[in-house]
Order: structure tokens, then C-alpha cells, then sequence
């Protein structure tokens, strides 16, 4: 498994991580260790989750897969094998049921999570802990124009929000500090905070990138190549969408989109359609359509760590077995080849 630097943190981490949203709603406790087990065999040294998973989000869920993830890492010699990252949540009213609704990222906030999660985890350290959405009004999850019209609100400072990471970071609970769904505004600003004030630098931006979303690089991905603040790229497989299995109708039962139909992002006539080109491409070139688009992830120079997930060990080891799959120079240009005619029509 290639290993890549973590920012500037002197930490390294597996091409792949292994995602556990899945845990504790599609996936028991059994299966989740079962698939941790998989990955670490596989040279996956890499692990995330965060404080409101399980997905989607619910108050009887919360904080589950973090639970298991911390029961699996109490076994005798698991801990010292990964790197784990979590998030705290950022404001929203689908989530007052955590933290007592109090989702803002102030100092108290940040101890009070921070502590939630280490508890959770059965750890003394999370080793690279992120924002998991901005707290101010910004067009994240497929959001395409600027909210520029909506209420700004309250919210944290940059300065504010990275002495309270420097609190934990000096208190031992944290190694390291990272962004997701954020926009290069907000990148370039808290970079600059934090190279002025001698505070954490960020070391990730965990953002969704796949071959029908690729917005990551249009004003982002030379921000995190010249500033070694590398993509955790969630969501390579578009919620299955990659895999194939929708296509002309297919649902398979207890597939996620099966179990979830509200979640849209992937499945409009767009998507669907670059979809239909690049599981045509797999296919005539003899390969699994879900692998080529795992592996196109994987070897951006921009990206850090390509997170998969699967809720079946079978779907799990195919996807780890990506690793060692070179997509050829005819294959990646037939992949900008769709692009080209179908550029990012999921973002």
C-alpha cells in the first residue's frame, strides 16, 4: 500500500482509508471489526469517522460508529496500527440532538466534542480531527451558487476556531487539524491565519471527488498541492452510483440507494447519463466499473487518501484490491474524454 505525507504533520498515511459511516446502520459491530480487520490486512493504516455518524444522521445513531471504531482499536495491538480521524459537526437543525444542539465551533464547543469523541473512540488522541462543514453560509453538497443572499449569522472566527485546535492540540488530545466540504475561500483564509499566528496548520481538506464530480480541481487542488494540504476524497464511488448497479432501473435491496432514495446528488439525468459512458469505458476495457473509478481517485497527485466504504466484505476487498490496478493510458484518456462531454454534472 503507497503511503502519503499528511500535510505537514510528519504523520503517513495508507492511499486508502476506509470510511465507517456504514457502521452502526447498515453495518453491526461485528461487521465493522470484521471490515477494519480486512483493511488493516490490506495495509490500510488509515481510519475515518465522525461524531454524527452513523449515516444519516439520527439521534438514536450518533456517535455509533465512533463507538465501534473504539472497540476494535481496545483489542491488544490495534491502536498503534492506524491513524484515525474524526470531525465535529457543524451547525444545522437535522442535528440539535448533538452536543444539545450547542454545534457552533467556540473553544467550549471544541473541548466539549473533542472529549465526546475520545471517550467514544476508547482512545487518548485523535490523530488528525476536522470541521466536518464550515459553520458560515457557503454552496456545499452540490450547491453551485454562492448563498450570498442568506443571513451570515454568528459564526466563529478563524483565529477563534484555531486556538481552540491549538487548546487541544497542546492538551495532548489532538495530533493534527483538517478541514471538509470546505471552499478555497475558507482554505486560503485559515491557512494565512494560521501561518501569521503560529497556529495548527491544516494538514487535509476532505471534500467529495469522484469521475462525475470533479470540482475539487477547479480551485482547489493547486492550493493543496503548492500548500501540502492534500484531499481525503470521500465519496470516489458517487453513493454506488459508479459501481453500475442503478443503472436502467436497478435498485438492488439493501443497496444504499435503495434504503435512502431522498439522497439525489448522484442520480439526476446528468449524472446518470456520464455514468452510463463511464461503466460502458470499464466494461470494454475488461474492467469493474466500480475498481476503475476507485483507482482513477487514488492516483491524483492532489490526493492524500481516497476513502471508500462498502457494507459487505466482498465489496470491501474489491475495492482495497484497487491498490494494485493501472488504469492504462487508453482508459484515462477515454475517462477525459467523457469529461470533456460531461463535465462534473453531479458537484
Amino acid at each position: 500500500m503507497k503511503m502519503n505525507n499528511l500535510g505537514r504533520t510528519g504523520m503517513r498515511v495508507s492511499r486508502i482509508c476506509l470510511g465507517t459511516m456504514t457502521f452502526g446502520e447498515q453495518n453491526t459491530e461485528a461487521e465493522g471489526h470484521a471490515q477494519l480487520d480486512m483493511a488493516i490486512d490490506h495495509g490500510v493504516n488509515f481510519i475515518d469517522t465522525a461524531e454524527m455518524y452513523s449515516f444519516p444522521a439520527s439521534a438514536e445513531t450518533f456517535g455509533r460508529s465512533e463507538e465501534i471504531v473504539g472497540t476494535w482499536m481496545k483489542k491488544p495491538g490495534n491502536r498503534e496500527k492506524v491513524i484515525v480521524a474524526t470531525k465535529i459537526v457543524g451547525p444545522g437543525s437535522r442535528f440539535d440532538h448533538i452536543r444539545g444542539g450547542e454545534l457552533d465551533f467556540s473553544r467550549a464547543s471544541v473541548r466539549r466534542a473533542v472529549e465526546d469523541s475520545l471517550r467514544r473512540l476508547q482512545t487518548d488522541v485523535i490523530d488528525l480531527y476536522q470541521t466536518h462543514w464550515p459553520e458560515r453560509p457557503v454552496n456545499k453538497f452540490g450547491q453551485l451558487d454562492f448563498p450570498h443572499d442568506e443571513p451570515e449569522g454568528d459564526w466563529v472566527a478563524f483565529e477563534e476556531l484555531l486556538e481552540a485546535m491549538d487548546d487541544q492540540v497542546r492538551a495532548g488530545n489532538i495530533r493534527a487539524y483538517g478541514v471538509s466540504n470546505e471552499t478555497p475561500w475558507g482554505l486560503m483564509k485559515m491557512l494565512a491565519v494560521s501561518d501569521t499566528n503560529n497556529l495548527p496548520r491544516i494538514a487535509s481538506i476532505q471534500n467529495a471527488y469522484s469521475l462525475i464530480n470533479r470540482m475539487f480541481e477547479v480551485g482547489l487542488s493547486e492550493i493543496a498541492l503548492r500548500e501540502d494540504c492534500g484531499l481525503l476524497a470521500y465519496s470516489p464511488l458517487s453513493f454506488g452510483a459508479l459501481t453500475g448497479k442503478y443503472l436502467d432501473g436497478g435498485l438492488p435491496n439493501g443497496s444504499r440507494h435503495q434504503l435512502f432514495p431522498d439522497f439525489m446528488r448522484y442520480f439526476h439525468e446528468r449524472a446518470v447519463k456520464a455514468t452510463e459512458s463511464y461503466v460502458t469505458l470499464a466494461r470494454n476495457h475488461g474492467l469493474d466499473p466500480a475498481q476503475m473509478a476507485i483507482a482513477y481517485v487514488s492516483t491524483r497527485p492532489f490526493v492524500t487518501s481516497n476513502i471508500i466504504g462498502a457494507t459487505s466484505l466482498e465489496q470491501l476487498e474489491s475495492n482495497l484490491d484497487t491498490e494494485n490496478l493501472v488504469l492504462s493510458e487508453d482508459v484515462l484518456s477515454g475517462i477525459e474524454a467523457i469529461h470533456n462531454q460531461h463535465a462534473n454534472p453531479a458537484p
